[in-house]
């Protein structure tokens, strides 16, 4: 997991930590909290609780699924590109993780692929700019929110999670950000009129206080919840091996 209160000199570390094979994970810094399915470090605490899921929040599944999964994330977040299974095999990260625990693998293909295509999950999306990370967190999930309005959110979810290039060195610049609205098909107008105007920044902000004041400090950062009642959480880079369990466990 990646956590938001560092000051800006512990960003820096964990940048050139990032650089070299995922350095800071391995060592156990405290610029980022090692995945809780590391041998050893199997903390299950449940805490916090999230807002009830809105018309406002970015789902996907049925909405009258008994198991609601509500994930906070940084597009930026190296963590949360692991776990999405949109970068690389051969990301750095991902080679530290697997070098700690060989059986690692990321849960959210498996979440949505099985339990949320199925109709037993609906899975929610939150924003969490991690704000050591610099602006480029804040401004790719107001860029996320703009594709929306053009109902192309997971498209862009997924292109930014798949482009990830370091953190706060211009790879989610505004022109970037734009580039890839290009891409994807979108009404460029329309999108580059919503991000220059900051249209939603206010809600970005609202979701990061609403994590919050739900207990995120760090991403990702999720909670697996039975009938809106919380009952396990996802702490971290965790496995595969590790959520999996827990979703059938609230399912039955």
């Amino acid at each position: 997991m990646q956590n938001k209160d560092q000051t800006p000199i512990v960003g820096a570390i964990l940048l050139a930590g990032f650089l070299i094979a995922g350095a800071i994970l391995l060592k156990g810094s405290s610029g980022a909290q090692a995945p809780t399915n590391i041998p050893g470090n199997n903390k299950a605490a449940v805490a916090g609780n999230p807002a009830p899921v809105s018309k406002d929040d970015r789902t996907l599944g049925n909405p009258n699924a008994k198991v609601t999964i509500i994930l906070y994330e940084d597009f930026q977040c190296p963590f949360c590109g692991a776990i999405s299974g949109l970068v690389p095999a051969n990301n750095s990260l991902i080679q530290s993780l697997k070098q700690r625990d060989p059986s690692w693998a990321p849960f959210m293909p498996e979440i949505l692929n099985n339990y949320v295509k199925s109709g037993n999950v609906l899975f929610v999306y939150r924003d969490f700019p991690l704000s050591f990370l610099g602006p480029e967190s804040v401004r790719s999930a107001e860029a996320a929110r703009c594709a929306g309005d053009q109902g192309k959110f997971w498209e862009y979810h997924d292109y930014l999670f798949g482009h990830q290039n370091g953190e706060g060195q211009g790879a989610f610049s505004d022109p970037n950000l734009k580039s890839f609205a290009q891409k994807l098909g979108l009404d460029t107008t329309s999108f580059n009129k919503c991000l220059d105007d900051s249209k939603y920044a206010q809600a970005v902000a609202a979701s990061e206080a609403e994590g919050s004041a739900a207990g995120v400090t760090g991403t990702p950062r999720g909670f697996i919840l039975r009938n809106g009642k919380v009952v396990a959480d996802i702490n971290g880079a965790e496995s595969l091996t590790t959520v999996k369990p827990k979703i059938d466990a609230a399912l039955k």
